[in-house]
C-alpha cells in the first residue's frame, strides 16, 4: 500500500470503527520512511519482531470508535501482510544486507520499484545527480 491512511481504511473494513482509530499504528510502521524513502524502510519494522514492538508501544488492544477492543498485534500483522504478502522475521531482512537490487526477493519490493534508493556511490547513479 502506498500510504498509512490506506492501511487505516483497510483496518476499518476488517475491524470496524474509523480510520483515525488505527492511523497512529500505521503511521508508526511507516515513519521509518523518514530515513529511507523507499522499500528499504520496511526492514526496520515490517517483521515479526516489529509487530511485537508495536504492541509494546500501543498496548495489547485499542478501542475503536465502535467501542470494540481490537488486538494491536492483529493490526500490525495486517499492515505487514498488506505491504509484503507475508510476515518475515528480522533474519529474513538481515540476510539481504549488501545484496544488489537484482538479488532482492520480490516480497521486499511488493508494489514498488526496487531500483529506487540504490547506492549513489556507483558511477551510474552518480551521473544522475551531477
Amino acid at each position: 500500500m502506498a500510504h498509512p491512511y490506506h492501511h487505516a481504511l483497510s483496518s476499518v473494513k476488517k475491524f470496524g470503527g474509523k480510520p483515525q482509530d488505527y492511523q497512529p499504528i500505521h503511521d508508526w510502521f511507516d515513519e521509518t520512511k523518514a530515513s529511507f524513502a523507499d522499500w528499504r524502510h520496511r526492514a526496520l519494522r515490517h517483521h515479526s519482531l516489529g509487530i511485537f514492538w508495536c504492541e509494546e508501544k500501543f498496548g495489547t488492544t485499542v478501542r475503536n470508535s465502535d467501542g470494540k477492543e481490537v488486538p494491536v498485534r492483529l493490526i500490525g500483522e495486517q499492515h505487514v501482510r498488506e505491504d509484503l504478502g507475508w510476515i518475515p522475521n528480522p533474519k529474513d531482512w538481515l540476510v539481504l544486507i549488501g545484496k544488489g537490487p537484482e538479488n532482492i526477493p520480490a516480497w521486499c519490493t511488493k508494489g514498488v520499484d526496487k531500483n529506487v534508493g540504490r547506492d549513489c556511490s556507483t558511477d551510474e547513479t552518480k551521473e544522475r545527480f551531477e
